[in-house]
């Protein structure tokens, strides 16, 4: 045997032939290459309908064609007010009608309280005849209508004593009594305040005029001056702020409603020189 033959077969025992390549056992794979799994190349991750978009575009007259990878999302199904919106936003879709709200009705047996009674009506229009009344005033005494028979009078009906308007009111008439004295009339205030208080007003602003007090609402029910009042968007009951001019014959001769202080105290000397 030469040096040749030797060095290919160097296990082959004397004798028996080698195996040929094709008849010998393949060698077991390692744990490590059997795990792993097999690469795949980045041509067998593109898929067919790729290359057949591609191989279309190439073809003359056909524009190439996007694939899009995203699925179609599901448009939401809109619900509630919302709905109705969507529906007149889309083209040719009719307008949704909303449902018509029915205004409440409001009935008189229904309708809130104010708690406050009706006022009364005046029933004091030229004519009538003035009603009597006998009350304390400012100095500890009585006044009546009966004091001022063959005299005119002028009775002033003010809200509360020694507030800015009433203040002024009264102030104007004290300044004004000479006047109204000339004419054969006399002047009186009433307001519900008691007598102390009706007695400080007077003493604090010098009036001369006589002041009542009708703490129980008698005299300003009998001549319609206590009513209902609206201050600050509160209903209250008090004094409606009115005049009264009552002839020597204890008739109505004329009234001033809703009275503006500034000027009232000369309007009244002038209607009475009118007379």
């Amino acid at each position: 045997m030469s040096k040749k033959t030797r060095k290919k077969s160097p296990n082959t025992p004397a004798g028996k032939p080698a195996r040929p390549k094709s008849e010998r056992k393949p060698k077991k794979a390692s744990s490590k290459s059997a795990s792993r799994p097999a690469k795949t190349s980045a041509k067998a991750r593109k898929p067919a309908a790729k290359k057949s978009a591609k191989r279309a575009s190439n073809r003359p007259g056909n524009a190439p064609a996007k694939a899009s990878h995203r699925a179609p999302s599901k448009a939401l199904k809109p619900s509630g007010p919302d709905e109705s919106v969507a529906q007149a936003a889309a083209p040719g879709a009719p307008a949704a009608k909303s449902p018509a709200l029915k205004k409440p009705t409001m009935h008189p047996a229904s309708s809130p309280k104010t708690g406050a009674a009706a006022p009364r009506p005046l029933g004091l229009s030229e004519g009538a005849t003035a009603p009597d009344f006998q009350l304390p005033r400012d100095d500890g005494d009585t006044v009546s209508l009966d004091d001022f028979k063959g005299r005119k009078l002028v009775l002033f009906f003010y809200p509360r004593a020694d507030t800015p308007g009433c203040t002024k009111e009264a102030i104007d008439f004290s300044r004004l009594s000479a006047a109204f004295a000339e004419n054969q009339t006399a002047v009186l205030g009433v307001s519900a305040d008691p007598p102390k208080v009706q007695q400080a007003f007077r003493d604090k602003h010098l009036l001369v005029t006589p002041l009542v007090s009708d703490e129980q609402h008698e005299m300003l029910d009998a001549y319609g001056v206590w009513g209902e009042k609206t201050m600050y968007g509160r209903i209250f009951q008090g004094i409606l702020r009115t005049t009264v001019l009552v002839g020597a014959d204890r008739r109505i001769l004329r009234t001033w409603r809703n009275v503006k202080v500034d000027g009232h105290a000369e309007e009244v000397l002038a209607a009475v020189r009118a007379l």
